[in-house]
C-alpha cells in the first residue's frame, strides 16, 4: 500500500474561517509538502494578499513565509484573514 502524503490547500474563507466559507471547487490547487511547492503556495499567498483578497499585516509577512517554506504552512493560517492553509492526507 502506498505511504500517505500530505498535501496543502489554501482556501479563501470568511472572517471566522467557517469551513462552510472554504470552496474546494473555488479553491482547488493542492500543493505537495516539497520545497517547489511550498514556494508555489507563498507564491499564492503573495497573489492574493496584492489582489486583497486576503489581508495580512506587513509585520506579519517575515512568520508566514518562514512557516510555510520551513515550518508548518497550516500555522500561517493564524496571520491571515479571509485566508486559511489545510493540510489534506493524500494517498
Amino acid at each position: 500500500m502506498a505511504k500517505a502524503g500530505t498535501v496543502f490547500v489554501f482556501f479563501n474563507c470568511d472572517g471566522n474561517k467557517s469551513e462552510g466559507s472554504m470552496n474546494i471547487f473555488y479553491n482547488h490547487a493542492v500543493y505537495k509538502d516539497t520545497k517547489t511547492s511550498r514556494k508555489a503556495l507563498l507564491k499564492k499567498i503573495k497573489e492574493e494578499a496584492i489582489e486583497k483578497r486576503i489581508q495580512i499585516s506587513q509585520e506579519n509577512f517575515q512568520t508566514i513565509e518562514n512557516l510555510i517554506m520551513e515550518g508548518d504552512p497550516t500555522e500561517a493560517s493564524q496571520y491571515i484573514q479571509f485566508g486559511a492553509i489545510k493540510a489534506l492526507e493524500c494517498f
